[in-house]
């Protein structure tokens, strides 16, 4: 059972009808094509020496979210790095086990590429993901510039539809008989549940920003839990599952980024700090 705490007065999970919502993910798939295609034939029509190099000044990790890996982030990386910015991966290949583990695996990674650019990262994170970057944010704004959470329920981790509670259970029952790696009973109603929830509540250091994506067509997540007092709300029209690799979602994450970037947050990262 998960702790109360992840569930505040004010919030709910959605309803079994909730779910129908998400079979939108084929029409949102559908306009990546037609957006892909469009842009394949726009590149065709446009000699090579006219293309522009223009390179974005911070990089930009992707973490995926519950049960996801980084390949499910893999459009939304292409179409970072047609608009110039280095996206990188997580490493998550599957978003099973401790978010507490998940988030020193984000840390590591964030030390990494900040040594290696020079400069702060921003994290594009979704639903679990989007949690994970909130909390490494706080604890390490020396290495983040900027958040952007796209249906990352973190006022209520809980108030999620219960197919996904579901899957939690599984993977409970599987960490107390011993297979390593899983998300355990600890992480959703013991002392690790209430670390990185705490963290997720607390205020972002100045010089770091946030964007919080999210969707009144949720059918996995309470949207009202996505939008976080110290962001910037963003709503979309789409699924939860298709906020990944619609081609309108994707647009509004390069808008937040252009606009976290454009704010004046890119600043040398403290090598002291990261080495």
């Amino acid at each position: 059972m998960m702790a109360p705490f992840l569930m505040p007065d004010g919030y709910r999970r959605p309803p079994l009808v909730a779910l129908l919502r998400e079979s939108s993910l084929a029409a949102e798939a559908g306009r990546l094509a037609v957006r892909r295609g469009s842009d394949r034939r726009a590149r065709r029509r446009t000699p090579y020496a006219a293309r522009p190099a223009v390179r974005a000044a911070e990089p930009v990790l992707l973490v995926p979210g519950f049960l996801a890996g980084d390949w499910t982030l893999h459009e939304m990386s292409a179409a970072l790095r047609a608009k110039g910015y280095r996206t990188y991966r997580s490493s998550i290949h599957a978003n099973i086990g401790c978010a507490l583990d998940a988030a020193a695996l984000v840390e590591s990674r964030l030390e990494r590429i900040a040594d290696r650019r020079g400069s702060r990262v921003q994290i594009v994170g979704h639903s679990l993901g989007g949690m994970i970057a909130r909390g490494v944010a706080v604890r390490r704004p020396d290495l983040v510039s900027g958040i952007v959470t796209m249906g990352s329920p973190m006022r209520a981790p809980a108030a999620h539809h219960a197919l996904l509670s579901g899957g939690v259970d599984v993977l409970r029952r599987l960490s107390r008989v011993g297979i390593p790696g899983l998300m355990s009973d600890d992480c959703v109603g013991g002392s690790c549940a209430e670390l990185s929830f705490g963290e997720t509540q607390e205020p972002l250091a100045d010089g770091v920003a946030m964007t919080n994506i999210f969707s009144r067509r949720d059918g996995i997540v309470d949207w009202r839990a996505c939008i976080d007092p110290d962001g910037t709300a963003v709503e979309v029209r789409a699924s939860h599952i298709g906020m990944a690799v619609d081609p309108r979602v994707i647009d509004q994450v390069l808008a937040a980024l252009h606009r976290q970037s454009a704010a004046g947050l890119s600043v040398e990262v403290d090598r002291g700090e990261t080495a």
